[in-house]
């Protein structure tokens, strides 16, 4: 019967389907597949390395904001998506340490602007060349402020790539020989935003029921709950992982085992070999063709490593142009600042004697803004339907 279908029918459609109903602004995007979780971590850690080479503030404080927007733009709804505020908060922690110790131990930065004088504590002679206390300059802090501000544009870069990456969808794409250390990172990466997320439930609870939540107190209260959770989280995982048969491995002939940890292990080694030939001097002409042979030594280790887990994919990921345009965009933005660190090291690292204000390099800045590019060609995070919402069926 042709009523006894609970949808309607539409267009030419087959029976039963349910037609879409009113298209909105942002419905094209929000029916994209989301983007592989590998291009973000890319897109981050090129970000990150861009921010290694400069001391500039006005550059790193661009990368910073971002990597900002695009969290703000492209973050999906989920509690691993929630730790980007953690990573702030310890890149700020990160600035404010590195200028205490400024201040405190010194530095050996010669300076002339003096701002305060502290009192110094007499060292015995084993510990020359660290001062505690003494005469504080300008030059030291803003050295400082800039060495802080690069490994805090790091930790940020780092944050974003765990608030826009799904864990568990990029342990899914992990080779098999990396299965079981991709589970140990994956459990450690999404244990940090279950915390954080379990610390401001409670903290939320005990306010509304008018009790406190900060101090000593509400940190032993709230404390408490927060660890049983973990460990009834961890016993959970521990079941479902040995129900999926996590950590059996497949019979697999001793020659084969041999050759693969010998070319898993010599291709590390070529890895390493070529990577200090490249950072050398000396090992310019043989630094390239040694780092190419380990990766491809190492790529075929990890290949046949991967028969002793044997694993199927349930809708794996692919890395579609989307994911091409989003590393690359990063990609570009780590090489136009590697290029500008070495055609002009001077507004890339500003210096502090004699004491100036740092200036904005024109095209640096604008290869920065490159890193835009995925708030524009990723997916539209998808948000929950509100509970009980019945869906509006066309007339």
């Amino acid at each position: 019967m042709a009523g006894g279908r609970s949808g309607t029918r539409s267009g030419g459609g087959p029976e039963g389907a349910i037609a879409p109903g009113p298209a909105g602004p942002g419905t094209a995007r929000a029916v994209r597949d989301p983007l592989h979780p590998g291009a973000w971590w890319v897109w981050a850690l090129a970000l990150g390395t861009a921010a290694t080479r400069t001391t500039n503030p006005l550059l790193l404080a661009l990368l910073t904001a971002t990597s900002a927007y695009v969290v703000a733009t492209c973050r999906p709804d989920a509690p691993w998506a929630r730790s980007y505020g953690a990573f702030v908060k310890l890149a700020l922690a990160v600035l404010v340490i590195r200028l205490f110790f400024a201040v405190a131990l010194g530095s050996p930065i010669p300076g002339t602007h003096v701002l305060v004088t502290l009192p110094q504590v007499a060292l015995p002679e084993w510990a020359q060349g660290i001062r505690l206390g003494g005469p504080v300059t300008a030059e030291t802090l803003v050295r400082a402020l800039y060495e802080g501000l690069k490994l805090a544009t790091l930790l940020i870069c780092v944050g974003a790539a765990n608030s826009l990456a799904n864990p568990a969808r990029l342990l899914k794409s992990l080779p098999g020989a990396l299965y079981e250390m991709g589970v140990a990172v994956v459990v450690a990466l999404t244990y940090a935003p279950h915390l954080i997320a379990d610390v401001q439930r409670l903290r939320a609870a005990r306010r509304l029921r008018g009790r406190p939540d900060r101090g000593l107190r509400g940190l032993v209260q709230v404390g408490l709950p927060v660890l049983e959770g973990a460990l009834e989280r961890s016993v959970a995982l521990a079941a479902a992982m040995d129900a999926r048969g996590y950590g059996r491995t497949a019979d697999v002939p001793d020659r084969v085992r041999r050759t693969t940890a010998a070319l898993t292990l010599g291709g590390l080694l070529g890895v390493c070999a070529g990577t200090y030939g490249l950072l050398t001097a000396a090992g310019g002409t043989y630094g390239l063709p040694v780092l190419l042979a380990g990766l491809v030594a190492a790529l075929a280790g990890l290949r046949l490593g991967g028969r002793r887990s044997p694993r199927t994919r349930y809708r794996p990921d692919h890395w579609g142009p989307r994911a091409w345009l989003v590393t690359g965009s990063g990609a570009a933005v780590a090489a136009l600042l590697t290029l500008a660190a070495s055609v002009e090291p001077a507004a890339l690292n500003p210096g502090v004697v004699p004491l100036v204000a740092p200036a904005l390099p024109l095209w640096p800045a604008a290869a920065v803004l490159l890193g835009l590019l995925p708030a524009f060609v990723s997916p539209a995070p998808r948000k929950p339907a509100p509970r009980g919402a019945a869906r509006k069926e066309p007339s």
